[in-house]
């Protein structure tokens, strides 16, 4: 479990540095886009998403979930998980425009496409750093514990 908690701080550390990509991404709009990185955010978001996601419901949560009801808040993992799926359609929707950018260079729309971007990351960012605060710390504390008791 504790390997667990640290890939998902990783990917973590991932998805901030996308977040960082995406947002030099609207921020070069609509004249300095640089084609090769909206081609390599293409290929990484959803992959990274799908990674990490299936990490956090598959082996996080649960263990979150098992914790005593006082160290955890009622229906994180709960609504976290609902936000990998609006997540996960989101990213779907941005590497479709960041591919055509990508190989065409042009941006049809890119008052819609920066606020699709920002929207994106500054949700990734929020939903990180519940995460980062809420969920490790308590997973930690629960493994320290049970580390302790052996």
């Amino acid at each position: 479990m504790r390997l667990s908690l640290q890939e998902m701080l990783l990917m973590h550390e991932r998805k901030l540095t996308l977040c960082s990509t995406l947002e030099g991404i609207a921020d070069s709009l609509p004249d300095r886009i640089e084609r090769l990185t909206c081609l390599t955010v293409a290929n990484t978001l959803l992959p990274l998403l799908s990674r990490a996601h299936h990490l956090e419901e598959a082996i996080i949560f649960p263990a979150y979930d098992a914790l005593p009801d006082a160290a955890k808040t009622a229906g994180s993992t709960q609504r976290l998980r609902i936000e990998h799926v609006e997540d996960e359609c989101f990213a779907d929707e941005l590497t479709e425009i960041l591919f055509k950018v990508g190989h065409d260079g042009v941006v049809a729309n890119a008052e819609m496409f920066g606020f699709m971007l920002r929207g994106f990351f500054e949700g990734m960012r929020r939903h990180v750093a519940f995460e980062s605060e809420h969920i490790a710390p308590i997973v930690r504390g629960a493994l320290a514990k049970a580390q302790h008791e052996i």
